[in-house]
């Protein structure tokens, strides 16, 4: 009857702790659809299919070899990357103590006395015993912690993909900056150049008193080509700042970059983004919010086995020679096995305390996990539509630039006729110097939207 009894107990206790043993299933009420907004409709989400411009090799997105060669330096080099592979390691150390909590512990005690009794002969004894103690994981205390331990792994080589895709984009933003400034420097100079020959031109037509040139005419000459002229300074320091924040991200001292032109770059221009849904096993930090879930999910799991029985069993074995008042030698074998059951009544609330803690964090993590990829469908969104506003604006402005050359050579024309003043020869070449820096920064964001939007697909991960 007391044996019917204790298996009815069991199976009931049994019965209703199923829930503890259930694998992370993602929550139903999570919003994966309708993430990017339609680039041309305000109010419609965005018609994707199944291939993805994040699925591409970053050797495929990016094919200059100089930035191939700095990008493959950072993910060997670069401090972030380091410190992302020993947060790895230390995750794997969890795992795999909660893995060898299944198997029984062994403890070797070896013990030895020496006595005496009123400067009587010694006596020794000694023994030698190995103990071992198992728990039995009857209530899925263990395996949650196993399964917590392997979700904290899996965020944490998400958070090193994470790291990976941010160095890679990182680093062809400096790049590209660096060819940007490139670029507006060597117009910049070529303006300077021209201004300056300008005021030679200038000088020589007044001393020889051709069109009523006038002192205020060269000084205006003067004035135009000094603006410029000053400017160089601040394109040149920007040049070794945007160097030097590029071999921090390399972790070298600070040195100069060889690069290539702003004009041989080509990216890709035609992209897919892919379903919603991909974001889900695509962006590493979509990943890592969602392990981040599953493992609070685990240490609920682990906060309600607290309130079932743990059973553990434990026993000793060794050699002896001490057996109680006597002293026998050779040493005999002593052996004995204890089977223990601790069930929690009373522990003044803590085990609800703790249950009701991990509940709360458990709905954290899944807010943290919907807000996570909610914002990863915005930055998608974001990036498409910077890139088409910046493909217009590069249209628009080459249009600009054109109209703007023309201008300066027809107003140069007019002024060597004698027709038009240098003022309007100047305001001309302002004009022309300006929508060439503007057309190289239009270029330039262009470019940031696609490493953004590769950024934000979850490109060049492993």
């Amino acid at each position: 009857m007391k044996g019917k009894i204790l298996t009815l107990i069991c199976a009931t206790a049994l019965l209703s702790s199923c829930h503890i043993y259930k694998t992370y299933d993602r929550p139903e009420d999570i919003v994966a659809e309708g993430l990017y907004r339609d680039t041309v409709a305000v109010n419609d989400t965005l018609v994707s299919d199944t291939a993805n411009f994040g699925n591409l090799p970053w050797r495929e997105v990016f094919t200059d070899p100089q930035l191939q060669a700095l990008i493959e330096q950072a993910l060997t080099s670069s401090p972030d990357i380091r410190t992302a592979a020993l947060r790895v390691q230390e995750a794997q150390a969890p795992l795999l103590a909660s893995k060898l909590a299944f198997i029984p512990a062994l403890t070797l005690s070896p013990q030895g006395t020496v006595s005496s009794w009123d400067k009587g002969k010694a006596t020794q004894t000694y023994s030698l015993p190995v103990t071992a103690s198992w728990q039995i994981d009857m209530f899925g205390q263990l395996l949650n912690l196993k399964r917590q331990a392997q979700a904290t792994l899996e965020q944490t080589l998400a958070y090193e993909q994470n790291v990976r895709v941010q160095l890679i984009a990182n680093t062809a933003n400096l790049y590209y900056t660096l060819l940007m400034l490139d670029r507006q420097l060597q117009i910049t100079e070529g303006t300077a150049e021209i201004l300056k020959k300008n005021t030679e031109t200038m000088i020589a037509m007044k001393e020889a008193g051709f069109y009523n040139t006038t002192e205020a005419a060269v000084e205006q000459s003067r004035a135009a080509y000094a603006q410029v002229q000053a400017s160089i300074p601040d394109i040149r320091s920007s040049i070794r700042e945007v160097e030097s924040s590029l071999c921090l991200l390399l972790g070298e001292p600070a040195h100069g970059i060889e690069r290539s032109v702003l004009e041989e770059q080509q990216l890709p221009n035609e992209f897919s983004v892919g379903i919603p849904l991909q974001l889900l096993s695509n962006r590493p930090d979509v990943k890592a919010a969602e392990q981040a879930l599953a493992s609070a999910y685990y240490n609920t799991n682990v906060a309600r086995s607290n309130f079932y029985p743990r059973i553990t069993l434990s026993g000793s074995a060794g050699w002896t020679n001490s057996a109680g008042a006597a002293i026998v030698n050779p040493a005999k074998l002593l052996a004995s096995a204890v089977a223990s059951l601790t069930q929690p009544i009373f522990q003044n609330g803590a085990n609800i305390a703790k249950l009701k803690i991990a509940k709360a964090q458990q709905e954290e993590a899944k807010i943290q996990f919907q807000t996570t990829l909610l914002n990863a469908g915005n930055e998608v969104s974001n990036a498409l539509d910077m890139y088409q506003a910046c493909t217009e604006k590069v249209n628009a402005r080459n249009m600009q630039v054109n109209s703007a050359k023309n201008a300066a050579d027809y107003t140069k024309e007019l002024f060597n006729l004698g027709t038009s003043t240098y003022l309007e020869v100047l305001s001309a070449e302002q004009s022309y110097l300006n929508a060439q820096l503007s057309e190289v920064s239009d270029t330039f964001s262009r470019m940031q939207a696609v490493i953004s939007l590769y950024q934000a697909l979850g490109g060049g991960r492993e």
